[in-house]
Formats: structure tokens, C-alpha cells, sequence
């Protein structure tokens, strides 16, 4: 017999496991095309050869538009009071789902030899389409998540699968991308390496001849010589947008929406959304202005890092094709917290417990200084794994209660302004968030020229200098994003476990009355009517 899922007190199915996954494979289907965007950088840097300042512009450009399109949706969203079958929500998330179908491989047409205007024609028109898509299916998706339950316990639930979504939906690509399109350049008999002068018969550190199919290596660093094959990122591209599809579809045909979207109220009396009211009013917000910054600062250190991250492993450790796989072993342990996050959300608070992480990440931060100044690159590469790994341990508490500090700041909007603008309040979260995901790639790619990178050199032809490099670049992104990090949960955001605790029950209090009167009013006009 077929087991049926008991019902709450407004009789939906009560929050389960169901719940949990659905909205897990929400972030997972996000992410799968997310997962892209460091890519990009590096698909465009190193196989389209693309100047970094030419480059540093345009994913400026794009991302800026990227942080003003999200404002603008999540507006319509909130407008937005159309009837539809599967609910508001659930029909946007839909639409964007099948745009990014097709939407990622855009970004990546494999066209090494076009001029540079087609070139930056094709990124720009590329990133717009697919950026449209994604902003359309996740802007509604981190909404979703206060509708989904109003305890705090069980978003803070919610928030953690996210996150399980979200790392298995970066880990993946992460670690499986590399391994596709990096591959090992052979000795085929002629000696010459593609960006590099000169022809090279003769293995660099043993001295003798190469064999035919013999790995040959960059006589400069004495690592490993690898090329990037562009046409593979394209239909990369495409499967993952088939994979990120299909986990859309189970989270919408899984996930119950227990609060009524219509509880999603835009302006007193009916009014328009006022964008620059609703920005005005979300400065004042202090946990969404500190859940804000704190997510700016992990895209600022580590996803900038992503490209300089990619051409170290290239230049410095002559193993690009592993560099996912590395990055993987220093996120493994974000997991470890996950089995317990409910424990230590309920004992210490959200803010208390990333607080603590966020002092472990900035020891992380520090000891990543140690790899560039250790010469023999293989210990280099432990000690660089070792202080990620820590540097991880403390950004995984954030992570996994990332999501129901944003729910709890939307909460707050309504406690001390009377409007809850679930659209609008993440919108302005994601264009910050998105702000800071152009403005630091942008910066990182002036850097790395400043520090001696050249584009039409590719991987290869880099300089010893730039490849060591790229390692001190590294290494402070991240100890930035542990700093920032840090000074925006301990100072700014201000919902600590007492306060939201006072928070959640005077909101209770206040909807009892509000849906008494309502109850009242209803009655004496029944009454009259009669």
C-alpha cells in the first residue's frame, strides 16, 4: 500500500524530507550552469585568447547589466498577481529552467580565430541570453524558500540542503570540467609547443630525447604542457544545461508551498513598487546589508580566484587538468557540518555559529601565504590544499545557513518596515551579490596582466615570474574574502539568537491578529449581507 504523507493544521503535506531534496536539487539544477561562469573566464582568456583588459571590460559590462536585470525581475515577480496553475514561483523558475537549456553553451562558441569585435560581440550577446535565463529560475528559487515553511528551524533546514545542493552542483562540474578539457600535450616528433618559440626534442630535466606520445614539458617551468580544447567546454555546456533541467522539474513537481504567495506584499494600499524606496529600506536592513557583504566577500576571494586559481595550476603546477579536484579536497570538508548544523543552529544561533566560522576561514586566509614561498612546488601544492581545507571548515558553517539568514532578513523587513518584499529583498541581495562576482573577476584580470600574464601566450609561454604570481594573488583573494567576511557577521548583521527569537514571536503574534481581524470583519460582512 501506498504510504500518503500526514498534513498539517491548513492541511499541506508537512515538511519533510521530500521538502529538503526537492529544494536541494533546485540549487543543484541552478548550479549546474552556474558551475560555468569560471569557465568562462578562463575559456575566453586562454582559448579565445581575448586580452585581459579587453576581457576585464567586457565581463564588467555584462556584469553590471547582470546586477541591474535582477532588481527588475524580482520587481515583476512582486507585480506579478496573475493566477497560474503551479503558482507564481514555480511558473517563473519553469521558464528559466528551459531557457537555460541552451542558454550556457552560448557563452562558450568555439571561435579562436575571429576578429576581436566578433569576438567581444559574441561574449556579450552570449552572457546577456544566458544570463536572462538564469536570473529568471533563481531570483523566484531563493525567494521560494520563506513560502516553503515559516520555523526558523526548518528553513535554517531548508538553507542547508540548498547548500548540498549548491556544493554538489559546483563540486561536480568542478572537478569532472577540468579533467575534459585540459589535455596533455604529446611529443609527436616535430618539437614544437603551441604559444612557445622554438622547437624542443629534448626532456628539460632528465636531458634526454622525447619518445613519440611522451608528455613534453614547459622548458620555462620544467611542468607538464597542457592545451584547453574550446570545443569541448560547448557541449559540456550543453549536457549540463539537459542535467540542471531535469532538477528543476523534480524540485517543482516536489516541493509543497505552505505560506500563501500572496503574502508577498509590495506597498501599503495596493501601490507600486517603488525600486528606489525598496532600495532605501533594504540599506536600513542591517542583517540583509551583513548577509549581503558576507556573501560578496566569498565571491570576492574565491570565485574571483577561479581564473588565477586555473592559470596557477597551469603555469605554477603544470596540472590544470587536476586543478578541480584540488579545489574539491579543500571544499570536502564544508560537509562536515551539515549533520549537525540543525544541532548547533538551535544551541548557539546562526550568527553566533558563522561568526566562529568565519574566525577559522581567516586562519585558513593566513596560512595560505605559506605555499608561494615553499620552492618545491609538490609540498607547495599540500600546503596550498592543507590551508584551503581550513579555509573551508570555517566558510562551510556560513554556507549551510547562508540562505535562512537571507529568509530571517526578509523577516525582518516585516517586523521593523510592515512589508515583507520576499522578490525584491533577495533581488537586491543577488545584485549585490552579482556586483560583486563582475567587479571582482573584472579587477583579478587587470591584475593578472599588471603581474605579467599575457593572453596570446596562452598557459604556455608564461613567465617562471608570472606563474609564482599567480600564486600571491591567490593567496590574498582569499585572505580578503576571510577578512570581509568575518567583519560582516560579527559587526554588521545583527539578528543573533535572542533577537530572533524576540523577532519570530512578535511576527507570530502580530499575523494572529491580523488574521483575527480579518476573521472578524469577514463575519459582519456576511452578516450585513444576510
Amino acid at each position: 500500500m501506498k504510504k500518503t504523507r500526514q498534513l498539517d493544521a491548513k492541511g499541506y503535506p508537512k515538511f519533510g524530507i521530500m521538502d529538503k531534496l526537492a529544494y536541494a536539487a533546485g540549487d543543484l539544477g541552478c548550479n549546474m550552469s552556474f558551475a560555468l561562469k569560471g569557465t568562462i573566464q578562463t575559456f575566453w582568456l586562454v582559448f579565445m585568447t581575448m586580452e585581459t583588459g579587453l576581457l576585464s571590460a567586457l565581463l564588467l559590462v555584462v556584469q553590471i547589466w547582470d546586477a541591474i536585470n535582477d532588481p527588475m525581475i524580482g520587481t515583476l515577480i512582486d507585480r506579478d498577481q496573475r493566477k497560474y496553475r503551479m503558482g507564481k514561483f514555480k511558473t517563473y523558475i519553469l521558464i528559466g529552467a528551459i531557457g537555460l537549456l541552451v542558454a550556457g553553451a552560448l557563452c562558450f562558441i568555439p571561435l579562436p580565430d575571429a576578429k576581436a569585435i566578433t569576438k567581444s560581440i559574441l561574449f556579450v550577446l552570449g552572457y546577456i541570453v544566458w544570463d536572462a535565463c538564469y536570473t529568471i529560475a533563481n531570483v523566484p528559487y531563493g525567494s521560494m524558500l520563506s513560502l516553503v515553511t515559516e520555523d526558523n528551524v526548518e528553513r535554517a533546514q531548508l538553507s542547508l540542503w540548498r547548500s548540498i545542493g549548491s556544493m554538489v552542483g559546483n563540486i561536480l562540474p568542478m572537478v569532472i570540467l577540468p579533467m575534459l578539457i585540459w589535455k596533455d600535450h604529446t611529443y609527436d616528433g616535430t618539437g614544437i609547443i603551441p604559444n612557445l618559440d622554438g622547437v624542443y626534442h629534448t626532456n628539460p630535466k632528465t636531458g634526454e630525447a622525447y619518445k613519440i606520445g611522451e608528455v613534453m614539458l614547459n622548458p620555462l617551468t620544467n611542468q607538464k604542457v597542457q592545451n584547453l580544447l574550446g570545443d569541448r567546454v560547448f557541449w559540456a555546456a550543453l549536457i549540463m544545461g539537459i542535467l540542471g533541467f531535469i532538477f528543476f522539474i523534480f524540485m517543482i513537481r516536489k516541493i509543497t508551498i505552505r505560506v500563501d504567495e500572496k503574502s508577498v506584499k509590495i506597498e501599503e494600499g495596493g501601490q507600486k513598487t517603488n525600486v528606489f524606496r525598496s532600495f532605501g529600506t533594504f540599506m536600513k536592513n542591517r542583517p540583509a546589508v551583513g548577509a549581503t557583504i558576507a556573501a560578496m566577500a566569498m565571491f570576492l576571494g574565491m570565485n574571483s580566484a577561479s581564473t588565477a586559481t586555473t592559470i596557477m595550476f597551469a603555469t605554477y603546477f603544470g596540472k590544470a587538468d587536476l586543478s578541480g579536484v584540488a579545489s574539491a579536497i579543500g571544499f570536502i570538508p564544508m560537509f562536515l557540518f551539515m549533520p549537525f548544523i540543525r544541532k548547533i543552529v538551535t544551541k548557539i544561533g546562526k550568527k553566533e555559529a558563522s561568526t566562529i566560522g568565519a574566525i577559522v576561514s581567516l586562519v585558513g586566509g593566513v596560512l595560505m601565504f605559506v605555499f608561494p614561498m615553499i620552492s618545491n612546488t609538490d609540498i607547495a601544492l599540500v600546503m596550498y590544499i592543507v590551508a584551503l581545507s581550513i579555509f573551508g571548515i570555517g566558510m562551510g558553517v556560513y554556507t549551510c545557513v547562508s540562505w535562512a539568514m537571507m529568509a530571517d532578513a526578509i523577516d525582518y523587513n516585516e517586523w521593523k518596515f510592515g512589508k515583507r518584499e520576499e522578490g525584491t529583498v533577495y533581488s537586491l541581495h543577488s545584485f549585490f551579490r552579482k556586483l560583486a562576482q563582475g567587479i571582482g573577476p573584472s579587477v583579478v584580470l587587470l591584475i593578472m596582466g599588471a603581474l605579467g600574464y599575457i593572453s596570446e601566450l596562452g598557459t604556455v609561454g608564461q613567465s617562471p615570474q608570472t606563474a609564482a604570481n599567480m600564486c600571491w594573488l591567490v593567496a590574498g583573494l582569499y585572505l580578503f574574502s576571510a577578512i570581509l567576511q568575518f567583519v560582516s557577521i560579527a559587526f554588521v548583521y545583527n539578528l543573533d539568537k535572542k533577537t530572533l527569537d524576540t523577532m519570530t514571536t512578535e511576527l507570530k503574534e502580530r499575523r494572529q491578529a491580523e488574521q483575527a481581524l480579518e476573521t472578524v470583519v469577514e463575519t459582519a460582512d456576511n452578516g450585513a449581507i444576510g
